[in-house]
């Protein structure tokens, strides 16, 4: 494998006896970048972190994480990579500063050095002014933001965020993610996501979309979206269904009329709604225009959305059998 890549698989594979959670996975995530796997609970996200993190070990395939392979070193893998679970694995009877210091010491981190370490990660987290408080005071952010410094204790050269906002409101998942961006510029660090929260991939140098244990697609944000192309428009006008029956005759578009207005899809949306104006002779009361996004580029590729594919019944817990 080359060098210059923080996480490298090669057909990578899981499966529990029929059912196959992650099915001949590649990838190639170049160093000091943000890669998020996006797509929904059960589509396999998590699984392909355990088996990454060591946690599971792969049915078929190979990879190496921080420069060594999953399988036959995965202590060196467990030394270069930080891990953030899902659910908060936190101490809430001990402090800030005890949980960081009861990492360090299953590290095997000098002590002299730790003290250092652990007030340089608060700052940088923003819980110094709370180092001496009990966990268990803490607001579900202030977790998260203490378990990612926890990650960062021993200076990985990857860190891990399985779902990093889950169950966060929005503005703390803002925060969240302004925290991450110092992170990586300060820290020279690869941060490797899993989400279904479409906003959060959207931070991602690139991404992958995974849906049913498989690899669909990946690339950046922007070309993903631009594979889409069509910017969406809707009209509110005098007569819905009219207008929408006139933009099928003469622009040859597909057109619906309903509760929002008459919805279509057309190129260059700057250029085209001038002309739509103009040749529909039924009044127009408002025009919006909403590029492409991704859960458009999740319904291209899959055929339906994220939010309607987190409905699948088959969602099951992290690292269990999933697909």
């Amino acid at each position: 494998m080359s060098a210059g890549y923080a996480v490298l698989a090669d057909g990578l594979r899981k499966t529990y006896g029929t059912h196959e959670a992650v099915v001949d996975l590649d990838l190639a995530v170049p160093s000091g970048e943000t890669y998020g796997f996006l797509g929904p609970n059960g589509a396999g996200k998590s699984t392909t972190i355990g088996m990454l993190c060591t946690l599971l070990r792969p049915s078929a395939g190979r990879a190496e994480v921080a420069g060594h392979d999953i399988l036959r070193k995965p202590d060196e893998v467990r030394r270069g990579i930080g891990l953030v679970f899902q659910e908060s694995s936190l101490d809430g009877e001990l402090t800030a500063e005890e949980n960081l210091r009861f990492q360090a010491e299953l590290f095997g981190l000098p002590r002299p050095r730790t003290r250092k370490v652990i007030a340089e990660l608060l700052e940088l987290v923003e819980l110094a002014h709370r180092k001496d408080s009990p966990v268990r005071t803490f607001s579900g952010g202030m977790r998260r933001r203490l378990e990612i410094a926890r990650g960062l204790l021993h200076m990985p050269r990857v860190l891990f965020l399985d779902e990093p906002t889950t169950g966060l409101d929005p503005q703390t998942r803002v925060a969240i993610w302004e925290h991450l961006h110092r992170l990586r510029s300060e820290q020279e660090i690869t941060i490797f996501l899993t989400t279904h929260h479409l906003e959060e991939a959207e931070h991602c140098d690139h991404m992958a979309i995974m849906d049913d244990g498989e690899l669909v697609v990946e690339g950046t944000p922007d070309e993903l979206k631009a594979v889409v192309g069509a910017d969406q428009i809707a009209v509110r006008t005098g007569d819905d269904e009219r207008a929408a029956q006139a933009v099928r005759d003469r622009f040859g578009l597909e057109a619906e009329a309903g509760p929002g207005g008459v919805r279509l899809r057309a190129q260059g949306a700057a250029a085209f709604v001038p002309r739509l104006c103009a040749e529909l002779t039924v009044p127009v009361h408002s025009v919006t225009v909403t590029p492409p996004t991704l859960d458009d580029v999740f319904l291209h590729y899959t055929g339906r959305t994220i939010r309607e594919a987190d409905g699948d019944p088959r969602g099951m817990p992290a690292f269990g059998p999933r697909r």
